[in-house]
Order: structure tokens, then sequence, then C-alpha cells
């Protein structure tokens, strides 16, 4: 984080994409509901992927697992808004926010819960050894969908936002969904609350460290462990906050929707430098915008618009737009 302070080129990525974006798209209310629609996205992914940089940065964790986190979140948040079903179809915000705020809070508690046991059974036996990290994360994360299948079953349900959320508002002659300006809010919120832990608090000053350099932390007496699974099972609580978004974002929800997403994660945080929070939510604006731009311009290239991205920042700057861990 320290060359935020600093380096500013980076900042300039995602207005310049909106800018190019402008006369290509034919219209300014066309342009300017495909930007709202791909900050949220970006601020979904963000929200996602923030948990897995930093998973990485400190604990040097290839978690190809982290998806299914994001699924038991979303399909956590599935039975309790269908149980509260009175209240989120009510046409009163309050009602709605009764209804949403214990979806997401029990999401978030089960993911991390998950998230505590996956470090300890899966991740522990295999600290630094990176590529059987891979194969065995990506093992627990086909075993978990499999077990999300024996508990709701493998066909798609139906994840609506709360009727508040619902619809569209009408802004300079655009149409912008209202649940993703809620997706923008809580993105803003969850990057507010870690920055503001990363750079004003003593744990925020110990995971900067101990990106930077994990032995000086551990000789200076520092438990550096119960950090890392403290980072790792906020991590996962992140995912399933996440995965909920995700989840009312796409208004349904799938056994293998973490493994869906697993594609965009690590192609934002290659973008943004591993470990860097910053860099993740720059990265995942960058992947929302090109996302609904490239979709809407040249629905063929969509599918690789962001690998082109990712290619093209790491020409420029081979290690992300702000490394920190150096791995």
């Amino acid at each position: 984080m320290k060359g935020m302070d600093f380096d500013w080129k980076p900042l300039l990525l995602v207005p310049v994409l909106a800018l190019i974006a402008l006369p290509l798209t034919g219209s300014f209310s066309t342009w300017l509901t495909l930007t709202i629609a791909g900050l949220a996205m970006g601020m979904i992914i963000f929200i996602i992927a923030s948990g897995l940089t930093l998973v990485f940065g400190l604990m040097d964790v290839l978690n190809f697992g982290h998806g299914v986190f994001i699924a038991l979140g979303a399909y956590m948040a599935t039975t309790v808004l269908g149980g509260l079903s009175d209240w989120s179809t009510a046409d009163a915000l309050g009602r709605n926010l009764m209804a949403l705020a214990p979806a997401l809070v029990i999401a978030m508690v089960a993911a991390g819960a998950l998230g505590l046991l996956f470090e300890r059974f899966i991740v522990r036996p295999v600290y630094g050894q990176h590529l059987k990290q891979i194969l065995i994360t990506m093992g627990g994360m086909i075993i978990g969908e499999e077990l999300i299948k024996v508990i709701w079953g493998p066909a798609q349900l139906p994840l609506l936002p709360p009727t508040a959320m619902a619809g569209t508002v009408f802004w300079l002659g655009a149409a912008i969904e209202k649940y993703r300006l809620f997706a923008v809010a809580i993105g803003l919120v969850v990057f507010g609350g870690m920055a503001w832990t990363l750079s004003r608090t003593k744990v925020g000053l110990l995971i900067r460290a101990g990106v930077q350099d994990r032995e000086m932390v551990e000789s200076l007496g520092y438990r550096i462990r119960r950090l890392f699974i403290g980072i790792f099972v906020v991590g996962s609580a992140l995912a399933g906050l996440g995965g909920v978004m995700w989840g009312l974002f796409q208004q349904s929800v799938v056994p293998q929707i973490g493994a869906q997403v697993n594609v965009l994660l690590f192609i934002v945080i290659i973008i943004g430098g591993l470990g860097s929070t910053g860099g993740a939510l720059i990265g995942a604006l960058l992947v929302g915008l090109m996302a609904n731009y490239s979709g809407f311009l040249l629905p063929k290239l969509a599918l690789f618009s962001n690998i082109l991205l990712m290619v093209g920042i790491l020409l420029w700057r081979p290690q992300g737009v702000y490394p920190v861990a150096n791995r």
C-alpha cells in the first residue's frame, strides 16, 4: 500500500478505460448504464478477491478452493431469505434490510467457519508447497460443491434482490438497476473498512509488515501463525459476503457459482499485484468495466477481453499495478 501514496498512474486506468468507451458506445445514456453496471460488478468481485489477495500476500498460499466459500455464502443467504420471504418481498425498505442483514451475516459466519476448517485440515499441511496447494485446494472445492449438491440439490435456485432493491432508477437518461447501486455502496464500505484497518490499526501494521517481511515480524515476538489463521477466516467470510452479492447480481445460484468466478478472481489479483488491496480494487473495477463494455460492443470478444486486459497490464507492469508481495 505504500506505493499508493506516490504512484498515481494506476489510478488513471479506470477513468481512462471509461473515457475510451464513451465514444464507442454511441450514446451517453448507454455508456452510463454500462459504466454503473461495470462498477457494481467490479465492486462485488473486489469483495471476493480482497481476502484472496491478502491470503496470498501474507500466507503465500495459492487457494484455488476460494470458490467453495463463495458458494456456501450464496446458498446460506438463499435459505435465510427464503425463510424471511415475507420481509424480503415486502414493499418497505426497512423490512427488506431486516431480511437481508441476517442473510449477509449468516453467510459470512458460515463461510468464515468453513475457512477455519479449510485452513486447518487442507491448507496447513501444504504450506510452502505451491503445486500441492493448487491440487489440494481444487480438490477441496470440488468436495465442497458436491456437499452443497447433497444439501441443496444440483438444480439452479432463484436468489432475487429484496423488493426495494429491484427495478431501476433513471438518471441522466440512463436506466440504472437499484441493486447495482447497493452493490457499489457495499463495496465502498468494505474497501473503506479494509483500508482503515490496514493503515490505522496495530493489526493492519502487522499484516502489512508480514506481507513485506514475515521473518522480521516473527523475530519481534509476534505470533504470525494466529494472524495467518485470522486473515484466512476473514478472507473466507468476505468471500461468503461476495457470494451473496454475486448471487443477487445473477439472481440465481448453482453449486458451481464459486468456480465460475475463480478465473476472474485470479485475473484481478494478478492485475492488482499479489498482496495489494488497493491494486485488487483497481483490478476488479477494470475487469467489471471491460466485461460490460466488451459484452456490448464485441460480444464474441467478451470471453477473452479480461485476459487481454491482464496481458496488457502485465506488459506495462510485470508484477501488477501495485506489487507488494515479492514471491
